[in-house]
């Protein structure tokens, strides 16, 4: 059996052990509010209540937002590691890539994968460039990601308030919440199931309902 055929199972494992283990307790932990207080306070205690909810919120979506970047960054590895042992294996040249989306576009090819169905192939870009956000801030990931998915911005929501001085910046109002993670882990498991050659390959990932615990803000 050549390297190539084991490692899609050996890195699905990997992704689900970590969304499991890591991911999905340490975003149930974290304290969250479906909404938050504003106006006239009548007591220090309230107001005090209220900034402890703010920051519990805006936690969370910090714990979210650095979550998508360790998974975009272990998928973008994974894919690397696989892409150069399907060439080693098969005794030919390593074509040279730039970047996630060309590294993507290599693996899909040589997998026999249409990232195009099901969403596959917008949900692993999204993450990637969400991750990207969450990495440099400002910038072209930034605008590009507010056109590709405008769903992950809502200024008009009761439930974050921005705790950084100053006017707002994009980048910092950026919202990934439960169904997006679960969006995010499941791509990256599929992905590697439908390259999975091997008997019972698990192209369907059981990433289907939002962690328990409620929305991430």
């Amino acid at each position: 059996m050549q390297i190539k055929d084991q490692l899609p199972r050996i890195f699905q494992a990997n992704l689900a052990r970590l969304f499991e283990r890591v991911i999905q307790p340490a975003m149930e932990a974290l304290p969250v509010h479906s909404s938050l207080e504003s106006g006239e306070a009548a007591t220090m205690d309230q107001i005090l209540d209220r900034a402890a909810a703010q920051v519990d919120n805006y936690t969370a979506n910090e714990a979210a937002k650095a979550f998508t970047l360790t998974l975009a960054a272990t998928f973008e590895r994974q894919l690397s590691i696989w892409a150069r042992a399907v060439h080693r294996d098969n005794a030919t040249d390593m074509p040279k890539v730039r970047g996630f989306q060309d590294c993507l576009a290599v693996c899909a090819e040589l997998a026999g994968i249409d990232v195009g169905q099901s969403d596959l192939g917008a949900d692993l870009t999204e993450m990637f460039m969400a991750a990207n956000v969450v990495r440099h801030g400002e910038g072209s990931s930034c605008d590009r990601l507010k056109t590709m998915a405008p769903a992950l911005w809502d200024d008009a929501a009761n439930d974050y308030h921005d705790l950084l001085a100053g006017p707002p910046i994009a980048s910092e109002h950026l919202r990934i919440r439960t169904g997006d993670l679960v969006r995010y882990i499941r791509a990256t498991t599929r992905f590697w199931g439908l390259a999975d050659p091997l008997p019972m390959a698990v192209i369907e990932p059981p990433y289907r309902i939002a962690i328990t615990g409620g929305e991430i803000p």
